[in-house]
């Protein structure tokens, strides 16, 4: 049985790690490379990395932050956000990334992931697709980091991309990020029924008993993790002290737990092991 992986998720913004509801309201949390090292010696199978408002100005300012983690950090790192070309793939794997995400090019231009796949290989492209449920019960795929509609129903891409070659897929709920209320598994299921390849489940959990649900319901092959993580390693490891811009104030009156339950990568590595998934 292959290994369920466990994927600790960084949202960046300039220099810092940010995390928001929605993918909106975003709220400085602390140095991403702090973080990736701590999740790194807690045992996650692999790292990723979103520039989140990258699409926006088009163009990703991660390489600094990607070449410093590479250093410290020896497992696989994914990055995203304004990669547009070749030549953008190209710089950051340069910098130290191991696989790159597209989206909001991806779907402007279906034939980059053609291209990439077969110039990098498919095991280097990861398709994130940003879902939104309508009003008629089907889901879209937003670009900008869920802020624009594309009108591209999620199944129809998601067969798409596959046929395009990507590796893998990263599926986001924005209906279910950062609220603490579970995986949106409906969402989850339905991609896995389509494609073969893999995917990662992300957006939504909020608990130590959701983490598992997207893989032993919704059949993903991953979950991405981030508020359940980033704020447990707050919580515990983390001086806010060092924080020194945006709005902390409501890590310090935990007013981020209304529906989050931190927990931390041991803990829910064992969770996943008494629901009989196998992980590293």
């Amino acid at each position: 049985m292959i290994a369920t992986r466990i994927i600790p998720r960084l949202d960046i913004k300039g220099p810092n790690l940010v995390k928001g509801i929605h993918l909106e309201g975003l709220r400085v949390l602390g140095d991403p490379s702090e973080f990736a090292k701590f999740y790194y010696e807690q045992g996650a199978d692999e790292l990723i990395y979103q520039d989140v408002v990258a699409s926006l100005f088009e163009r990703n300012s991660l390489h600094d932050i990607i070449s410093k983690t590479a250093k410290q950090v020896f497992i696989p790192i994914t990055v995203g956000g304004g990669l547009r070309s070749i030549e953008d793939i190209k710089q950051v794997l340069r910098a130290g990334a191991d696989k790159v995400s597209l989206n909001t090019a991806a779907i402007k231009n279906p034939q980059l992931i053609k291209e990439a796949s077969l110039k990098f290989g498919s095991s280097t492209i990861v398709v994130a697709i940003e879902a939104i449920k309508q009003s008629d019960g089907t889901y879209h795929a937003y670009i900008d980091n869920g802020r624009e509609e594309t009108g591209m129903e999620v199944a129809r891409w998601a067969k798409q991309v596959e046929e395009l070659g990507a590796g893998e897929i990263n599926l986001t709920s924005v209906d279910r990020d950062g609220t603490g209320l579970g995986f949106d598994l409906e969402l989850i299921k339905m991609v896995t029924d389509l494609v073969s390849i893999p995917v990662i489940a992300h957006g939504g959990p909020g608990n130590i008993n959701h983490t598992a649900e997207a893989v032993t319901k919704g059949n993903a092959h991953a979950v991405s993790l981030a508020s359940v993580l980033h704020y447990d390693a707050i919580k515990h490891n983390f001086n806010l002290e060092k924080v020194n811009e945006g709005n902390f104030e409501f890590l310090k009156a935990n007013r981020n737990y209304s529906k989050i339950s931190p927990c931390n990568l041991e803990e829910i590595k064992t969770h996943f092991k008494k629901e009989g998934l196998v992980v590293r």
